[in-house]
């Protein structure tokens, strides 16, 4: 390999969600990396559904697809 072009290889401490921590090696810059979503969290390994509406999505998503069905409707009446 040729030495400067590649970045730090090194033992980083992964802290879990629910505390539990292991070390790996990583590129990570920090010693230590803290989680905040992870498999014992995340929805999808989880099974449970959650909604997270950030800043309004999901409102202004309704709002959109209301006004192209009302255009749609619109255009089936003429």
């Amino acid at each position: 390999m040729k030495k400067g072009i590649h970045p730090a290889y090194r033992p980083v401490t992964i802290v879990m969600t629910d505390g539990s921590t292991f070390v790996t090696r990583s590129c990570y810059k920090g010693d230590r990396m803290v989680l905040e979503i992870d498999s014992k969290s995340h929805p999808f390994f989880t099974g449970k559904q959650m909604l997270v509406d950030t800043a309004g999505r999901v409102d202004r998503f309704k709002k959109r697809a209301e006004k192209s069905n009302a255009m749609r409707e619109k255009g089936v009446a003429k």
